[in-house]
């Protein structure tokens, strides 16, 4: 799915005014003559006990001479949905935080992740074209699929105990819809060593298989904080010393410029209206990423790598 493009919240031009079910068909009644008996057991023409406008009853698996596909019944884990790609899959089977249900693998994916991630799950092991039926249409799900609750909400304070050393860096993402991009975003994050990705519970996009497929992993390695209020959330994290900057195409310096010494907030806007009035008014700072000319904004996720990068190139990584 191609992401959706930010107009002009994070970049900012050099030139002046440029801010901004597949199956077998169901087969008809078979018509019979009378029964040796003389008796139907029903209309004459139809099977006994079959009524017109139902489905002639299936053949149990051991009698059709075919594999049954299993359903897609997500229901079998009270709240739980389907994970897949064998990144995702991997990191939450080795996520102890994370209520799991069945896994469905191809062979091939069930050598790759081993038997000691597999026994905390019930395995089931089928074709690649099975899966695909039982994931959302053009799911890439490498032979993997796991079903698994969201995560619980981590608490802000125990993430912030729990980093000792250097710089603390939390990425604030307000209102964003697009699971590609927080996906991408906390694959990114998760790679230059950010403290936590605190998001809005009820204006994000949820923990689905696609977000999670593009976090490759990232969504249960990396703290996901949600809350209820961004600002407020923005005010305790000032109380605890972290400097916010909201990243937006119209900031009055560049990022370079903007990131003090000591633990950083970084606030990103969503894909088109970038970062609300209220939120950017509990930032210290608004910064930009100078860009060419030629293009008037960057995509979110691009906008958040290289933040991240201008961080550790100044020599102040997380």
């Amino acid at each position: 799915m191609r992401h959706k493009d930010t107009k002009g919240d994070f970049g900012k031009s050099r030139r002046p005014g440029f801010e901004k079910n597949l199956g077998n068909p169901e087969k008809k009644p078979e018509r019979r003559g009378p029964h040796p008996g003389g008796k139907t057991g029903g209309k004459p023409g139809f099977k006994a006990g079959f009524k017109p406008g139902s489905k002639p009853a299936a053949k149990p698996a051991h009698q059709s001479g075919r594999t049954e596909r299993p359903q897609n019944d997500g229901n079998r884990l009270a709240g739980g949905q389907w994970l897949y790609g064998l990144h995702a899959v991997k990191a939450a089977l080795a996520n102890p935080r994370r209520k799991l249900g069945r896994a469905v693998l191809t062979p091939r994916a069930a050598e790759i992740l081993g038997e000691k991630l597999l026994q905390r799950v019930r395995v089931e092991i089928l074709e690649p074209g099975a899966i695909d039926r039982m994931l959302p249409p053009g799911a890439v799900h490498q032979g993997a699929a796991l079903e698994a609750s969201p995560l619980k909400s981590r608490d802000l304070d125990e993430v912030l105990g729990l980093h000792h050393s250097g710089r603390r860096v939390i990425l604030v993402l307000d209102q964003l819809s697009d699971p590609h991009n927080v996906g991408a975003i906390l694959r990114t994050a998760c790679a230059f060593g950010v403290t936590a990705v605190i998001v809005q519970d009820r204006h994000g996009p949820p923990q689905s298989g696609a977000l999670a497929k593009a976090a490759s992993g990232a969504l249960d390695l990396i703290p996901y904080i949600e809350v209820v209020n961004i600002s407020r959330a923005l005010d305790q994290l000032a109380e605890r010393g972290f400097w916010r900057i909201a990243l937006a195409g119209d900031g009055t310096s560049s990022l370079a410029e903007a990131v003090p010494v000591g633990d950083v907030a970084l606030v990103l806007g969503s894909e088109g209206d970038g970062i609300r009035r209220l939120v950017r008014e509990h930032c210290e700072a608004s910064a930009y990423i100078p860009i060419d000319r030629t293009v008037e904004s960057l995509n979110v996720s691009n906008a958040a790598a290289i933040a991240l990068y201008e961080l550790r190139r100044a020599g102040t990584s997380p």
